[in-house]
């Protein structure tokens, strides 16, 4: 493992080290116009970080042969986000040997944070990349690939923090541990990086840089725009046959069938069959039956497209769960790391149990990931939407507390969203958002859905409470827009997570929202709550320029290709 990460870390060095160039080592204070030049543009770099002197110790120890161009100082907060990476990562490996073998909660903690730290350094290397093969203007046009990628990385340090949550004295002391020598840092780092990148057109302004900074086209795809079957007007036939029923669309590459009339007989072998180097659409149909198996796609396998006969014929089942010992992220039935996958017509469940506490049913961190009639049952934590860019459409989501939840931006379009009947003394929150710092570009938007209980649920729904969400984080960021929310829910709407804890630097906000769970009259009164925002505000999540990806940023360009119907402004 330590040989790994020394090829990771000197991997994204050298990258970023191309764009970086020339250095010089500034060790004095005088008449040098250069130095003068460049003390005034670290100040312009880090005017908007929420951290100024951590930024100014990144980026006045060296200076770039370039002082004029800001994308030497951009590879070299990339670079030094990717070294504190590195650190957390050999740091996860060197306890692992240490502590591994004295206990398996420990153990298993340690070795997501390896991984989750080896998936930080793969978004790292794509900001690195960008830095390096792009001017100012491009990496500007750009900005929503590279905050999506940084947000990420302060999002797997998160979920590495958080492995380490069972209260007993040996993980408490890991966690400080890892924290102290190398968690910090990383998200400090990373944190200054990503305000940077969110404040360029600033920084642009400053550098004297007359580039071109009109958005890129965000055109709204309205109601009128969708056919009868739901679709947008200019679907072309292969998009509409990848969303076919089974028989109608392209032959598969894998079929699965517990009876034996497929290839395989298990979901886990149809994904272990794709082959090296695969170009193009995967495409794995599994008929109807019960997968009773836990399933993770590796992140080399991308672009698979999965479907089956239906949510309610074709499930894939588990029911791992916290209480037995398992950490968050393990137990998830299905785990999606891979970026382009869409599944279709399947459903994940956990069939846990609310007081099995936390017992995930599906977890995804593939960017531009896609879901289109799926259904993702559980209890807590039913559906982790842990990193990057994520549209679920026509989906049916149950669970009780936090089961929507994750640090990523998430979009759930015109879905059905069940609320469960907990256990005794729980409540119910359909969201927790993990957005830590304010510059994340993630958030949980609920568009033109229906929250409503379940049938066992319903004759007792006065007497639990059931909330649109709590904050998880600092920043924590949710919006109910174009709803209908079922009187289940309680008038205040929204639920702290500790005391005052986080109140006034969250976002929550709701937008044309109908039913009686809508009525806003009883709503919290935190500062951090937007009852009832204006259409501009609320048009920043819609899908258009809440998802926007890739280097014209735009959202339909992705989700076009997914072959998911989707609508890019409102639904209504």
């Amino acid at each position: 493992m330590s040989g790994k990460v020394l090829v990771s870390g000197v991997s994204i060095i050298l990258v970023v080290g191309v764009a970086i160039g020339v250095v010089v080592v500034v060790n004095k204070k005088g008449s040098d116009p250069q130095i003068a030049a460049h003390e005034k543009n670290v100040q312009s770099m880090c005017q908007a970080t929420e951290d100024q002197q951590l930024c100014h110790d990144t980026l006045i120890s060296a200076k770039p042969a370039n002082s004029s161009d800001p994308t030497a100082y951009l590879a070299t907060v990339v670079q030094a986000s990717a070294q504190s990476v590195i650190a957390a990562l050999n740091m996860s490996d060197r306890l692992s040997v240490e502590h591994g073998d004295k206990d398996p909660g420990i153990k298993m903690a340690l070795d997501d944070c390896k991984d989750l730290m080896q998936f930080a350094l793969d978004s790292l290397e794509a900001s690195a990349n960008l830095v390096r093969d792009n001017n100012i203007q491009a990496i500007h046009e750009q900005t929503p690939d590279f905050r999506n990628w940084l947000s990420a990385v302060i999002s797997y340090q998160q979920s590495c923090s958080e492995g380490f949550s069972n209260g007993t004295n040996g993980e408490e002391k890991i966690k400080e541990q890892l924290h102290t020598e190398s968690l910090d840092k990383m998200e400090k780092l990373t944190g200054i990086t990503l305000d940077i990148v969110a404040s360029m057109a600033n920084i642009l302004q400053a550098f004297d840089l007359k580039l071109e900074l009109n958005p890129a086209s965000r055109r709204l795809l309205d109601a009128n725009e969708i056919d009868n079957e739901g679709l947008p007007t200019w679907f072309s036939a292969t998009d509409r046959k990848l969303l076919a029923q089974p028989g109608g669309g392209p032959p598969p590459n894998a079929v699965v069938a517990k009876d034996g009339s497929g290839k395989f007989k298990s979901v886990k072998a149809a994904i272990d069959s794709y082959p090296k180097d695969f170009k193009g659409r995967f495409i794995i149909y599994v008929k109807a039956g019960i997968y009773d198996e836990y399933i993770t796609i590796p992140k080399k396998s991308i672009n698979i497209l999965m479907y089956g006969d239906g949510p309610t014929k074709t499930i894939i089942t588990g029911r791992k769960n916290f209480a037995d010992g398992v950490k968050t992220m393990q137990t998830a039935t299905f785990a999606n790391t891979a970026n382009g996958f869409i599944a279709k017509s399947i459903a994940f469940e956990n069939t846990a149990g609310p007081e099995k506490h936390q017992a995930v049913a599906f977890r995804n961190q593939g960017d531009m990931s896609a879901f289109f009639d799926c259904a993702m049952h559980g209890f807590q934590d039913t559906l982790y939407v842990q990193t990057n860019r994520q549209f679920y459409r026509n989906c049916e989501i149950s669970g009780t507390v936090d089961f929507i939840f994750g640090t990523s931006p998430t979009l759930i379009q015109n879905s059905r969203i069940i609320v469960r009947k907990p256990g005794p003394g729980q409540f119910n929150t359909v969201t927790a958002d993990g957005t830590k710092q304010r510059n994340m570009a993630t958030g949980i938007v609920i568009q033109n859905c229906e929250i409503v209980p379940e049938n066992a649920l319903f004759p007792v729904r006065m007497q639990f409470k059931s909330y649109l969400g709590r904050p998880w984080k600092d920043y924590s960021r949710t919006v109910v827009m174009e709803s209908n929310i079922g009187d289940l829910i309680t008038p205040e709407g929204w639920s702290p997570w500790a005391g005052t804890q986080f109140l006034n630097t969250l976002y929550y906000a709701e937008y044309a929202n109908t039913g009686p769970g809508a009525n806003l009259n009883g709503r919290v009164k935190w500062k951090g709550y937007h009852p009832n925002i204006n259409q501009n505000e609320a048009a920043q999540f819609t899908a258009g320029q809440f998802l926007r990806a890739g280097p014209a940023g735009r959202a339909e360009d992705w989700l076009r290709a997914t072959g998911v119907p989707y609508v890019l402004g409102f639904g209504k």
